[in-house]
């Protein structure tokens, strides 16, 4: 029944309302792709990389989280304005991303399920031609792991008792192995955070090894929450901090940035602290400029005097560093999001989608104690492979 309902459902029919994907051919430069994606907006927004030619394969997805990275890695720590002018094809070549796979609007829901699982990140579908405005030409959609998964939960009473079965006997709980120490750099996490966009999960930040206890998460999809200018807090800070940073999105308090441009300063990275003042930016939005100037426009010239704190390593899920909305008198941020082992499939599926995140992580009561213990994660992709596969009833 579960194959037959893949089988009979077009790509098309997830696709319904879908916006025509933007798309930068590749020989922009980041900063072109900086510029679609503030306009875009979102944490959600994306560029294709793309010649726009009809049935011509899309190259890449490029969103901030990917930036970001990008003019964090040792390369171009130095000189992140120079970055900025390097071509999107450079990019794609330099962090190898999983492939963008094109798939047409009436193949089935299989096909797109299948190919996902094959190692697609996400795919690329053409409007149909009754969505489009004469005259133009071929317009892209994306769709996600997300999107389809949404597709199955909307269906899940076909995929019963299945769904019904805990995670744990299911067999979708990943190890952790995507985590990092809240009081290391943020730095140290790069590789991690490309790992983690490539399997559509997140890094764990944990207080220490062992035992594992969760204190938050830095998401590529928070990451894409920021502009540009965040990648000086990549630079700057510690996991945990860093956490607390990104939850302030394009606002981050005074306090914050000035900590940030303290570190900058005292490890001389200067072509990070221009990014952080928005000086001498290559072609990115005005309004992105502006917003970075005035936020650090205050005078900064006295040091931190060793006031910056970075996350104690005894510190414990929901607890962040000096820059988290509970010290600044703000509401805190969301925990990050956890469910059992016992956690049922369906409950996981909706708990995910409902927060827009394609991953849960997984905890457990230890047998001493009061602190729960990270054990896994769950993930979207997981999930499908495994209603995919469901015998036939």
């Amino acid at each position: 029944m579960a194959v037959r309902l893949l089988q009979t459902h077009e790509v098309s029919d997830l696709c319904i309302g879908k916006p025509a994907l933007r798309w930068l051919p590749p020989s922009s430069t980041i900063a072109d792709a900086v510029a679609e994606l503030e306009a875009a907006g979102g944490a959600g927004a994306a560029v294709a990389v793309w010649d726009g030619e009809e049935g011509s394969d899309v190259a890449g997805r490029v969103c901030m989280a990917d930036v970001l990275l990008f003019l964090c890695s040792a390369a171009n720590l130095a000189s992140p304005a120079a970055a900025l002018q390097a071509m999107l094809s450079d990019m794609l070549a330099a962090s190898t991303p999983p492939p963008i796979h094109r798939i047409e609007s009436d193949a089935s829901v299989l096909q797109a399920v299948d190919s996902l699982l094959g190692g697609a990140h996400c795919l690329v579908v053409p409007i149909r031609e009754r969505w489009r405005r004469a005259g133009r030409g071929e317009l892209l959609c994306w769709l996600t792991v997300e999107d389809v998964a949404r597709f199955f939960v909307s269906s899940i009473g076909l995929f019963s008792p299945m769904a019904s079965s805990s995670v744990s006997d299911l067999g979708v709980v990943r190890p952790a192995a995507l985590a990092v120490a809240a009081g290391d750099s943020a730095l140290s996490a790069l590789p991690l955070l490309r790992a983690a966009t490539a399997s559509h999960t997140s890094v764990a930040v944990v207080p220490g090894l062992f035992p594992r206890r969760l204190v938050g998460e830095i998401s590529p999809s928070a990451l894409c929450s920021c502009g540009v200018s965040a990648a000086a807090a990549v630079a700057a800070l510690s996991a945990a901090d860093l956490m607390s940073f990104v939850d302030w999105g394009g606002a981050p308090p005074e306090a914050a940035l000035h900590a940030v441009r303290s570190r900058l300063r005292r490890r001389g990275l200067l072509g990070m602290l221009d990014l952080l003042y928005g000086v001498d930016l290559p072609s990115s939005s005005s309004s992105s400029s502006a917003s970075s100037s005035s936020s650090s426009s205050s005078s900064d010239e006295d040091d931190d005097g060793g006031k910056c704190c970075v996350a104690s390593p005894c510190g414990r899920r929901g607890k962040r560093g000096v820059f988290s909305r509970r010290a600044m008198g703000r509401r805190p941020a969301e925990e990050a999001i956890v469910c059992r082992r016992g956690s049922s499939l369906v409950a996981v599926m909706v708990q995910a989608l409902a927060h827009r995140s394609t991953h849960v992580w997984v905890e457990e009561e230890p047998d001493q104690g009061d602190d729960r213990e990270l054990v896994g994660v769950v993930s979207l992709l997981e999930v499908l492979r495994v209603l995919r596969h469901l015998p036939p009833t």
